[in-house]
C-alpha cells in the first residue's frame, strides 16, 4: 500500500455527518434554605408548575450543604474555657427548566413560595 491508499482511507472513514446546534433557551434555579422539609417543599411546588405548563425539568438535583461552625465563650471572665458549640445548615437544590413557555415563565415568576426559602433565577 501506498501513502496516497492510506490517506483515502482515512478520509472515507472519518466521515461524519456535520451537528446540527440548536439554540435551547434554559432558566436554572437555585434554592437556598436552611430547613430541608421547607426546601423540598419549595422544590416541589416549581416542579409541579413547570410540568403543569408544558416545560422539561431536570431536578431537583441537591447540592452540597454549607455548614458554619461557630464557637461562642459562656463565661467572658471566670470559666474561659468552657464553650458552646452552634452550626447553620444551609441546604441548596438546583433545577433546570429546558426550553420553557412563556406561560411556564409567566407561572414561575408569580410563585408563592413558603416563608424562609431564597431562590435565585437565571435565564441562559
Amino acid at each position: 500500500m501506498t501513502t496516497d491508499s492510506i490517506i483515502k482511507t482515512k478520509k472515507t472513514a472519518v466521515k461524519v455527518a456535520p451537528k446540527q446546534e440548536v439554540a435551547q433557551q434554559k432558566i436554572r434555579i437555585k434554592i437556598f434554605a436552611y430547613d430541608n422539609k421547607i426546601i423540598d417543599k419549595a422544590a416541589k411546588t416549581i416542579i409541579d408548575t413547570a410540568e403543569r405548563n408544558n416545560a422539561n425539568v431536570v431536578g431537583p438535583v441537591p447540592l452540597p450543604t454549607e455548614i458554619k461552625k461557630f464557637s461562642v465563650n459562656r463565661s467572658s471572665f471566670v470559666h474561659k474555657t468552657a464553650s458552646e458549640q452552634y452550626e447553620m445548615r444551609t441546604h441548596r437544590r438546583l433545577i433546570d427548566i429546558i426550553n420553557p413557555t412563556p406561560r411556564a415563565i409567566d407561572a414561575l415568576m408569580n410563585l408563592n413560595l413558603p416563608s424562609g426559602v431564597e431562590v435565585e433565577i437565571k435565564m441562559q
